[in-house]
């Protein structure tokens, strides 16, 4: 009796390229490791090897989906800021009355959302101590909304108020997600949007 040939018979798969659906549930599943990874430890202290022992894959199969370690980074965040590509026109295309609210509102509401808020750990503690990940972070957040910001805003000096509107909201946001400072990290969500929406109002458009 002969063997059966490869693959047949056998519950023995031929090499090659793996069916389209396992290759997308593999790929998302090397990007949700990846978000929980850069969360946990930052960009300098994850691994492409410590992601794809993470995922349960080989670390050739994560550098041949997302190339380099700064490549997978960036796709594992980007899902926190596909909001961020539609949010000028809803945000700073308005009456620049109630820009500080609507603002502070869609921040908030990305950072309280559990889906987003965990790529957003994974920029802001990592962009804290490597330039890679600062340049990701000014590039998905600044390039999209706070520039439309400071052209929207009629003063001379709008690119350094849509800045200073920017440090209050990273600031506390820090404080309440990544330091969790109490009683910030605590209090409700609309009291923390009564208290900064007028402040980030006033660097946007005040004297």
């Amino acid at each position: 009796m002969t063997d059966a040939p490869a693959g047949k018979g056998t519950g023995v798969r031929r090499r090659g390229r793996p069916p389209r659906t396992e290759s997308a549930d593999t790929r998302d599943r090397i990007l949700v490791t990846a978000r929980e990874e850069f969360s946990e430890h930052g960009f300098e202290k994850t691994s492409v090897r410590a992601i794809a022992k993470a995922a349960g894959v080989d670390s050739a199969l994560v550098h041949h989906y997302f190339g380099t370690k700064e490549q997978i980074f960036e796709a594992a965040i980007a899902v926190a800021f596909a909001p961020v590509v539609d949010a000028p026109g809803a945000i700073a295309d308005g009456p620049l009355e109630g820009v500080g609210e609507r603002l502070t509102r869609f921040v908030f509401g990305i950072w309280e959302n559990p889906t987003t808020r965990t790529p957003l750990l994974a920029i802001v503690r990592s962009a804290v101590n490597n330039e890679t990940a600062a340049a990701v972070f000014r590039r998905l957040i600044a390039a999209q909304l706070l520039s439309r910001l400071a052209q929207q805003v009629d003063h001379p000096d709008g690119e350094l108020r849509a800045d200073l509107a920017a440090a209050q909201l990273v600031g506390c946001a820090m404080l309440r997600y990544v330091i969790k400072v109490e009683p910030l990290a605590s209090a409700d969500v609309e009291q923390i949007v009564a208290r900064i929406a007028p402040v980030v109002q006033g660097h946007l458009t005040g004297p």
